[in-house]
């Protein structure tokens, strides 16, 4: 009962209402943790990609020169850049080209 604390309704305190969604719950915040690692990927590929392509290049063809050269910078680092340093990820891609 201590974990469906805030939920709405008999979700919260009736017993097999609130076990149920506290057992649903967990199921769902297990999964997603997953989920969660997947969708970042995704998301700093895409903005990753994008800004390969402002300069010319392809999201593939950026990561491949890019660890054919040992840039030891990752998707996420690289992705920020991306987006908020876009000086900063213009020298990468002319360091790679």
């Amino acid at each position: 009962m201590k974990q469906a604390k805030g939920y709405f309704g008999r979700r919260k305190n009736v017993w097999t209402v609130a076990k149920n969604a506290v057992e649903k719950a967990m199921l769902y915040a297990y999964r997603d943790r997953k989920a969660k690692k997947r969708n970042f990927r995704a998301l700093w590929i895409t903005r990753i990609n994008a800004g390969a392509r402002m300069h010319g290049m392809s999201y593939s063809q950026f990561m491949g020169k890019v660890k054919a050269n040992g840039i030891e910078l990752n998707r996420k680092v690289l992705a920020d850049l991306a987006m908020n340093h876009p000086e900063a990820f213009k020298a990468v891609i002319d360091k790679v080209k």
